[in-house]
């Protein structure tokens, strides 16, 4: 294989974590999957898929661009949602298209009127509420303005979404915060109302939201980091596990990562390992070079700090992290040999290395590590 690592993601890991996550939410709320940023790393082409086997047929991403990778794969009644950008000209492509996007503004509203009277296909739009996180979202006193123009065009658009997102959802420290934005968003709710245009769908919750603050479910929830098997905060999980029964189900991470051992040799007492000399060696040591470095997704932050496992032993990076590779010390590992598996992320034997461990060495959120795996890694769905 043409490859120095690949990922693995699992298909009964990601089908428990929809099942268990829609045991949250209820049987009313629709689960959106959102495959931005390659599926949380995971993969678009193979994420979009695998949720439809497990009973999803709605899919956010975050731009148009990511939106034509969706496209590509999707089954045809499986419906895609643009939270953030479209230019004007994937924007006729959304309307023409029948995909459903974000209004947050009065510019991309007018436009999407405009080509929908163009095509004589209807814009499929989801008005976005500025409640607090003060970053895209029509404010309250606009709404006058908005009503206005969406009943003059209403014969142009499907009303498909009224929605927010929520400012510190995944921490306990918000909770005043986000309790403002529910009563605010209520309140742009019930203008509309009031205005009889009322949206197919109300939706104001991603994963931290809905695992914290059970009134922000209402009719679809935006499930990104939880459905791949990751909390969005040791608080959220915290806070799960006390509201949990015996018998639930927690999250399971859903992708490993793994290659194979590339040189194994030994340093003499005395010696320096990789470049500088931030690791001397202070005994005779086995080394095993490993063909990942920090422009394959393993931080440079994580040089004589990270660990992997081989042979069922969790052994440490030593020396630098280099764009290719990454050095680890197997003194302590038997048998070691050339093209024995590496686990940079999952489990072998008994040990396990997580996200979290990765985070707490390198000082990075779980989306950063995730996001930051290079596409061409080779991905594959395993049992």
């Amino acid at each position: 294989m043409f490859n120095t690592s690949h990922i693995e993601i699992s298909r009964t890991a990601y089908k428990s974590n929809i099942r268990y996550l829609k045991k949250i939410i209820g049987p009313e709320a629709r689960i959106s999957s959102v495959i931005k940023g390659n599926a949380y790393g995971h993969g678009v082409e193979h994420i979009l898929p695998l949720g439809e086997e497990a009973g999803l047929d709605h899919f956010s991403v975050f731009s148009a661009s990511e939106a034509l990778e969706a496209f590509k794969v999707k089954k045809p009644a499986t419906r895609i949602m643009i939270m953030g950008h479209v230019d004007e000209q994937e924007l006729e492509w959304a309307v023409e298209n029948g995909l459903e996007f974000f209004v947050f503004d009065m510019g991309r509203l007018q436009k999407a009127m405009e080509l929908a009277k163009k095509t004589g296909q209807k814009a499929r739009i989801h008005i976005e509420a500025e409640t607090g996180f003060h970053r895209t979202g029509f404010e309250y006193d606009t709404l006058p303005e908005l009503v206005r123009f969406l009943k003059k065009n209403q014969a142009h658009h499907v009303f498909e979404g009224l929605c927010t997102h929520y400012a510190g959802a995944e921490s306990l420290s918000n909770f005043l915060r986000v309790k403002n934005q529910i009563a605010l968003y209520r309140k742009f709710y019930r203008y509309f109302s009031r205005h009889e245009l009322v949206p197919l769908r109300r939706h104001t919750a991603g994963s931290a939201a809905a695992l914290t603050y059970p009134a922000t479910i209402m009719d679809m929830v935006r499930f990104g980091i939880a459905q791949y098997g990751f909390w969005p905060s040791p608080e959220t999980q915290m806070f799960r596990f006390k509201k949990a029964s015996f018998d639930d189900n927690a999250l399971k991470r859903t992708l490993s990562w793994k290659s194979r051992v590339m040189v194994v040799k030994e340093v003499e007492a005395g010696q320096f390992v990789g470049y500088g000399s931030s690791y001397l060696a202070n005994k005779k040591i086995k080394i095993a070079v490993v063909p990942v470095g920090y422009s394959n997704g393993f931080s440079r932050s994580l040089s004589n700090t990270g660990r992997v496992l081989i042979r069922g032993r969790r052994v440490p990076v030593i020396g630098t992290v280099t764009m290719n590779t990454m050095t680890v010390n197997v003194t302590d590992v038997p048998g070691i040999e050339k093209g024995d598996e590496v686990v940079m992320i999952g489990r072998q034997k008994r040990m396990n290395i997580s996200i979290a461990s990765f985070c707490e060495m390198s000082n990075q959120l779980n989306y950063q590590l995730l996001t930051r795996l290079p596409a061409d890694i080779p991905r594959s769905i395993v049992k």
